[in-house]
């Protein structure tokens, strides 16, 4: 395979705006971006010359509200090609750009917004300004509120102006001002908090320019690939490797109309390169089981031959398993069962990258054993945030690959893995503290994970230090591994394994809504009714259905009570991160009678 002879090299871009305005230059025709146009319904390409006209008339914008190097700016939108240009804009001017989750509470925005110091803020629409309209009185440093949307009738506030009267007609070429240090502060991007407030993570350009140089090594990717992007923009992962590392990489990128749509997504843009968590690739896994249990018992049958044969086709290739008579079946099965799951993939994947969370095993493996590329990666918001992905020729589906080329990692005395290099973070925003608890006097940043790492390199993450549950006989536990596997049964859409100093460990679960209503039918109750969530044969039926998920954990490792929940928890309702992480300390604290009837005499 040829090497992208397109990649921008850390020398040539320097800074991030640098990046921008190089790939202008050298593709200036190319297709930068693909995107659905509602109203005409159809897809539509932006040349990278096209992006860098329209990134200027933003330029021109911020430049007439009075914004000067070092500024704070925020954007609030789903993906599209306005939020490149909104970055962009700022990083050639020597703003600093705050993405905030375009779906996010107000509340959350609020304190963003002042802790950061944000002077203008970008939105997409109807439904931003929804959220915000409540503590619009709150947003004090927030000069000017752009909206992609027309908001007519809704926003009665004198900072709102619409996109296209705010920004000029036209406004020359991009440009990038002079003497941007490459160390100096680009971005300030809030974790979502599992605990307590948000912090802002402070990364400089090289921080980020360098992750995605580094991360770029470990691909085959071309300057003829095209990638999908659906994550949030927001987050680092899809940040960096959905947006930074295409642009060095001269990769066009198509923005997915909808998570909803992302089925029908596929297979029109058919990419051959794309960034996911694992929920996606579950419910994608979740869906085949379903399909499966409603065809003949043969097909069931033909469908696990290809999942074992081709496993072991997977493994002979990493050269971890030597030839079986039984691969000459594989032509076979891949054109009866592989090929059609690929298929709803696009057909064309050459790679997959799951990170955010860990990715089940058992979900890797059915995907890789079908031909399905999938590669686990590592890092942080902190550290730009990989740290570590698996390489196509070195993939083991239990670990999150080897370290980039050039970052440090080792295990601490007490577990956690601790990270050193070029894309760690400056610190967090006005809290030395803070920064000074998780960057020690070495330089090494510390992850808060538990890993483990082999003789050859390879990364094993097995919990969070914080989330380590003591049970009361001095037992730990690390509660991730163990609601991985219990939520492999298609009932359990959620799962929290509590039972901090507790004789015992409980699971606090939340049951798949079309699951859920046929299993209360099946036992002749009504699954709308909260008592059938309490029900004793219900109960009776859900324990031994956690028991059969986690057979194989340690005797201590077991779950003796299992409690119902009726409310999902969500984004929305403040229970779930915008990276869809879930915040354990506040259901603990919605849940404490819940908890507390469980443990009272036991």
């Amino acid at each position: 395979m040829k090497a992208n002879q397109e990649i921008i090299s850390l020398d040539e871009a320097v800074t991030l705006a640098g990046l921008f305005q190089t790939r202008i230059r050298l593709s200036a025709d190319r297709v930068a971006y693909r995107y659905y146009d509602p109203d005409k319904k159809v897809w539509c390409n932006s040349s990278w010359a096209e992006m860098g006209r329209e990134t200027a008339r933003w330029q021109a914008a911020f430049e007439q509200e009075g914004l000067k190097p070092g500024d704070r700016v925020g954007i609030m939108m789903p993906n599209r090609r306005e939020w490149v240009m909104f970055d962009q804009a700022a990083l050639g001017l020597g703003l600093v750009s705050v993405p905030l989750f375009y779906n996010d509470r107000g509340g959350n925005v609020s304190y963003i917004a002042e802790a950061a110091g944000i002077k203008l803020l970008a939105i997409f629409g109807r439904e931003q300004w929804q959220s915000l309209e409540s503590v619009r009185g709150e947003l004090t440093t927030v000069h000017r509120i752009i909206s992609i949307e027309s908001l007519d009738g809704m926003a009665h506030d004198d900072r709102v102006r619409q996109m296209d009267t705010w920004l000029p007609k036209s406004a020359g070429e991009y440009k990038v001002v002079d003497d941007i240090d490459p160390h100096s502060l680009c971005s300030i991007v809030y974790t979502s908090g599992t605990t307590g407030h948000p912090k802002g993570v402070m990364l400089s350009h090289h921080n980020i320019l360098s992750n995605t140089y580094e991360s770029l090594q470990t691909t085959t990717i071309r300057d003829d690939d095209i990638m999908l992007s659906f994550l949030p923009l927001s987050h680092m992962l899809e940040r960096t490797g959905g947006y930074y590392l295409p642009l060095m990489a001269g990769v066009t990128v198509a923005y997915a109309r909808s998570i909803l749509l992302l089925a029908e997504d596929l297979l029109i843009i058919r990419p051959t390169f794309m960034i996911s968590v694992p929920r996606i690739y579950e419910r994608i896994y979740a869906k085949i089981q379903e399909g499966l249990e409603e065809k003949p018992p043969i097909i069931r049958k033909l469908f696990d031959l290809a999942v074992d044969v081709g496993w072991k086709r997977f493994q002979h290739l990493q050269g971890r398993g030597s030839w079986s008579p039984s691969l000459l079946l594989w032509p076979l099965l891949n054109k009866l069962v592989a090929s059609q799951i690929v298929e709803k993939l696009g057909g064309r994947l050459k790679t997959a990258i799951s990170g955010g969370a860990p990715l089940p095993p058992d979900v890797a493996r059915t995907f890789l054993a079908l031909g399905v590329p999938v590669l686990q990666g590592y890092g942080l918001t902190e550290t730009s945030p990989v740290l570590a992905v698996s390489r196509i020729d070195d993939n083991i589906p239990e670990s999150v690959g080897l370290a980039l080329p050039s970052t440090q990692l080792k295990i601490a005395e007490n577990g956690e893995l601790l990270a050193k290099g070029a894309a760690i973070m400056l610190g967090f925003w006005k809290n030395p503290e803070e920064t000074n608890r998780v960057i020690d006097q070495d330089g090494w940043f510390h992850t808060g994970d538990v890993g483990q790492i082999d003789p050859q390199g390879h990364v094993y993450i097995t919990g969070r230090i914080k989330d380590i549950i003591v049970l009361a006989n001095g037992e730990k536990v690390s509660p991730a591994d163990m609601e991985i596997a219990i939520a492999m049964d298609a009932l359990f859409e959620q799962v929290m394994i509590i039972g901090e100093g507790k004789p015992f460990l409980s699971a606090l679960i939340v049951p798949e809504a079309e699951h859920w209503k046929n299993f209360a039918e099946g036992l002749g109750l009504d699954p709308e009714d909260p008592a059938s969530y309490k029900n004793d044969e219900v109960i009776e039926h859900i324990n031994h259905r956690i028991s059969e998920q986690i057979s194989e954990f340690p005797g201590y490792a077991q779950v003796r009570k299992a409690v119902l929940l009726s409310e999902a928890w969500s984004v929305e309702n403040g229970y779930l991160t915008p990276t869809l992480k879930t915040k354990r300390k506040l259901i603990i604290e919605h849940n404490s009678q819940i908890i507390s009837d469980i443990y009272s005499g036991h």
